[in-house]
């Protein structure tokens, strides 16, 4: 079979883009603390470049055709010095001599898919201690959701649709709403107070919504105060002008 004529579509296909000096993800593997994110980056480039089989096993090296065979090979070559790519020097010295792009994500995995109590502990401080700080309603919430992304990805909470598993992510999105609302500047104090007394609370997503809104209002509210005084400068300016020129033809 020659190669030239490979389907697109078949994940042994390499364009002419896939080069191994090519960056799929701009995550770089540091340990533990990012695994999971990292991972997932890569993940999501190689099913991109419809090459995720080649790390997971479902796209196997032909043992009946030697063409297919090599161009497996180079394949499984340009996959793995993507990941090395993707990973510190530290990290690289230790998998760089590996030579099967599917036993490198393995180790990797077993070596740093763990909950590394020490992250979970200074993620928890950095997203109680974080607080709005001027920044802009939009801009807090963003950071403070990358922040509790991390987290849920490390902790990996229950999915499933048991009422435990319900009710328990009803909690988090509880903790959340109270985080959110506890890093919003003061001057939201009064808002914040009546999101968290209402019969029932809202959800983060809600209040952020919530929130924003009342901010768009006073931004609004402030441009308006700052053009009418803009206008009241200029009529006072105005009557002052006409006042200095009255005095001088009177004194003429």
């Amino acid at each position: 079979m020659w190669i030239s004529k490979l389907d697109v579509r078949n994940p042994l296909y390499l364009h002419a883009s896939d080069t191994v000096n090519l960056t799929i993800t701009s995550t770089k593997l540091k340990g533990t603390e990012n695994y999971r994110v990292w991972a997932n980056s890569i993940k999501l480039a190689l099913r991109v470049k419809n090459k995720y089989g080649i790390i997971d096993g479902t796209c196997v090296k032909s043992d009946s055709d030697e063409v297919l065979a090599a161009q497996w090979d180079r394949c499984n070559s340009v996959v793995l010095t993507w990941m090395l790519n993707s990973i510190l020097e530290e990290l690289y010295l230790g998998q760089v001599y590996s030579s099967l792009a599917s036993e490198v994500w393995k180790e990797l995995k077993e070596t740093y898919d763990k909950v590394d109590g020490s992250v979970v502990f200074s993620l928890y401080r950095k997203i109680n201690c974080f607080n709005q700080g001027g920044l802009s309603v939009s801009e807090y919430y963003h950071k403070l959701n990358i922040m509790w992304k991390q987290l849920d990805e490390i902790l990996q909470l229950p999915s499933c649709s048991c009422q435990a598993s319900t009710s328990f992510n009803n909690f988090n999105q509880m903790i959340k709403l109270i985080q959110f609302l506890m890093g919003l500047d003061d001057g939201y104090q009064s808002l914040r107070t009546n999101l968290l007394t209402k019969e029932t609370l809202p959800t983060v997503k809600e209040a952020f919504a919530i929130v924003s809104r009342e901010e768009s209002h006073r931004n609004s509210g402030n441009d308006k105060k700052g053009q009418t005084i803009g206008f009241a400068s200029k009529i006072n300016q105005g009557d002052l002008i006409k006042k200095g020129n009255e005095s001088t033809n009177q004194s003429l």
